[in-house]
């Protein structure tokens, strides 16, 4: 059920931005009188699972889900007409119009990813506002992995400053020290402060394990408010509501100590103690081959949440903010793609990684919070300079713009196909990365 939620959601988000994106670009088509002869959302190939034509235009919907598209008379696209190339050319068709009209045709789907974008966040912000973890809200240090301890974290350590500046969101450090090339973490451990030097050669690691931090929990109080079916935990006779006391009569301080017990001893019986209704029961149980129990516990009070709330007009500088810094930060992350040092083309990842971002269980605000942010990416990635995306034809357009000479349509057919080869060499190689990722678990 959880991947099915997941894929729902991918699925409706990736809906509602092609529709956007075209729909930018069919609105900068009309207003500039070209002809739009198709609008379509997913891929019409094979043929089309719904199709009706409404004045000059058909719209419809495909039968492959892997985007949309508005098919825009005169103009070389992935339709590759090559009849209608051959016709002399008409008024209302694309190469008729003016280069800064057809610019602007072409730019339309990226400004209304953008603008979409920043819509959402305004929305986001001022119906639930903002949630995030303090920094200073971790109030029992952080808990790390090996990586962590190789640069010189322990646990228990409270994270302060990164490069001398106060941290204040907690699931942003990691972040900004890859985007931002941060130097030193200044920690407060045991008391005392510590200086901790980020060593370049542990960026590609943290690349592929961006979680290498996270809030230290205690054990108690265990109450167990969700058991999974035909779990060890529901085969053993646990209950919602009862406290996990000890595991083979061993307590534990910290929950990644509980953790770290039940991984250790995987596959293997051992006995609960659980406290239900004042008194004790030990019930024996056998964990999962991965070391899991199937419980899941309340842990919304252990540490504070903050919130900011916005008014409408609050949200409306505050969202185009976030849009901006979002876009920035994304535009950041190519440095670190195209570097040979970091290895980041690695982590580089597909559907499957683009599907596992979003939650599941169905989360409105979750949901339009990763509508935005993959809104922004369609529009980054569709500015850049290759044939096939919006940003090759705008490209060649502002090379018209400039010199004064247009290129001539056999060599854009071409440029069409070589662009988008590379289109499919980085999906197959995106994709290729989330398949060996799942073999490698």
């Amino acid at each position: 059920m959880t991947v099915l939620i997941k894929i729902l959601q991918l699925l409706l988000s990736l809906s509602i931005l092609v529709i956007v994106h075209e729909f930018g670009h069919f609105l900068f088509a009309r207003i500039f009188k070209t002809r739009v002869e198709k609008f379509y959302l997913f891929f019409d190939w094979p043929f089309a699972i719904f199709k009706r034509k409404w004045g000059e235009t058909e719209y419809g919907v495909g039968m492959i889900p892997l985007g949309g598209y508005v098919k825009i008379s005169g103009m070389i696209d992935e339709s590759m007409d090559r009849e209608q190339m051959k016709q002399p050319p008409q008024p209302y068709e694309f190469r008729s119009k003016k280069a800064w009209q057809r610019l602007m045709i072409m730019l339309g789907g990226v400004f209304f990813n953008f603008i979409f974008a920043l819509i959402i966040y305004v929305g986001v912000l001022s119906v639930w506002g903002e949630t995030y973890l303090a920094a200073n809200n971790v109030k029992y240090g952080i808990l790390t992995d090996s990586t962590g301890y190789a640069m010189g974290l322990r646990n228990g350590d409270k994270i302060l400053s990164v490069d001398g500046e106060p941290v204040d969101n907690f699931y942003a450090i990691i972040p900004d020290i890859l985007l931002n090339e941060r130097k030193v973490i200044t920690v407060d451990r045991e008391g005392a402060l510590t200086d901790i030097p980020v060593n370049r050669e542990f960026i590609p690691l943290l690349l592929k394990n961006p979680d290498v931090i996270d809030a230290r929990i205690p054990f108690g109080p265990f109450v167990i408010s969700e058991i999974a079916d035909d779990s060890p935990a529901q085969k053993a006779g646990l209950a919602v509501g009862d406290e996990i006391i000890s595991i083979d009569s061993m307590p534990f301080q910290w929950y990644d100590e509980f953790q770290g017990y039940l991984a250790a001893h995987k596959g293997s019986p051992m006995t609960v103690t659980v406290r239900r209704e004042n008194e004790t029961i030990d019930l024996p149980v056998v964990t999962t081959q991965t070391g899991l129990l199937g419980v899941l516990r309340e842990v919304g009070n252990i540490l504070e949440l903050s919130t900011k709330h916005y008014s409408f007009f609050q949200a409306i500088p505050a969202g185009v903010s976030k849009g901006w810094k979002t876009t920035g930060d994304y535009l950041k992350q190519f440095k670190l793609i195209f570097s040979k040092d970091t290895k980041a083309y690695e982590s580089l990842g597909g559907f499957i990684t683009i599907g596992s971002i979003f939650p599941g269980r169905w989360n409105w605000q979750s949901f339009w919070n990763l509508t935005a942010f993959l809104s922004l990416i369609l529009a980054v990635m569709n500015i850049l300079p290759i044939p096939a995306l919006d940003g090759g034809h705008v490209m060649f357009l502002i090379f018209e713009v400039v010199t004064g000479r247009k290129p001539s349509d056999k060599f854009l057919e071409y440029a069409q196909i070589a662009g988008m080869i590379i289109l499919f060499a980085l999906l197959i190689f995106a994709n290729g990365n989330d398949i060996l990722k799942l073999i490698r678990k």
